[in-house]
């Protein structure tokens, strides 16, 4: 029994690929569009998609046009060809500005890039783009259902790229770049106010501040120590109850000793 349905499948296999091979040889285009239907509403996009790309081809010019398209995308969508499927998408948006599915196709456009956004520490170029898209969507459609998907989707990317952001500046602090993390953190503050780590991102301000005083020339020593008195003021005010005082607090302190010692090397001048 188990090797008759073996034999059974192998036959309609091969059957099958002799069917498709029928399908692909044929001069037939209607019977290749309705056959390219079949395909795709079985879910054998990989059988569907030739028939479409080249009924893309054949078929310009006729009422079946926009129809092989929106098909052709979907298949291309539907087996992970994330930025093929984008620009089709979008192309379909261009060339039917008035059709059924134009709005629909703009924002599939804009979600196959959101698809190939990596995770947060890798590129982001692709992640920035499929932000820019899906802006772009809501711009042009902002009465359509699909907009808090959108905008969903947008503060999805943005945490990425906070995320990223925000790494890349504790990497700053890790390396002793003290001037340069600063910097990155300030800018995560600004690039992300709705980041939510904002605390430790303040409380290595803090930190950098201080290290970066520490270690800087003789000239810039004290500048450099009061702003870190500056920062920790801001750290202690909004955050009263952080797990960071403590820590912070020991910081204060030494600052505040590096001061007087400074002062004191001043007058013994």
């Amino acid at each position: 029994m188990r090797k008759f349905l073996q034999i059974l499948l192998v036959s309609l296999i091969i059957s099958s690929c002799g069917e498709f091979q029928k399908v692909l040889k044929s001069d037939d285009y209607n019977y290749k569009y309705e056959k390219a239907v079949s395909y795709y509403e079985s879910d054998q996009y990989n059988r569907a998609m030739p028939l479409f790309n080249e009924l893309s081809t054949v078929m310009r010019g006729t009422s079946k046009i926009q129809e092989v398209s929106y098909y052709y995308a979907y298949c291309n969508y539907s087996v992970g060809e994330n930025l093929m499927a984008a620009y089709l998408f979008r192309n379909y948006t261009i060339n039917f500005p008035n059709s059924k599915h134009t709005e629909e196709c703009a924002f599939m456009s804009a979600f196959c890039y959101y698809n190939e956004a990596p995770v947060y520490s890798l590129d982001a170029t692709n992640t920035s783009k499929a932000i820019k898209e899906l802006q772009g969507f809501i711009d042009r459609y902002p009465s359509s259902d699909r907009v808090l998907r959108c905008n969903d989707l947008i503060d999805e990317l943005r945490g990425k790229l906070s995320r990223k952001a925000f790494e890349n500046a504790k990497q700053y602090y890790r390396t002793e770049s003290y001037k340069s993390a600063i910097i990155a953190l300030d800018n995560v503050l600004i690039d992300f106010p709705s980041f939510n780590n904002r605390e430790e991102v303040h409380y290595l301000i803090v930190r950098s501040s201080y290290l970066l005083a520490k270690n800087s020339i003789s000239t810039k020593i004290e500048e450099r120590l009061k702003e870190t008195l500056d920062v920790y003021s801001q750290f202690k005010d909004n955050y009263p109850k952080s797990q960071y005082l403590k820590e912070l607090e020991s910081t204060y302190n030494n600052t505040q000793e590096a001061l007087i010692q400074l002062k004191k090397e001043k007058n013994e001048i």
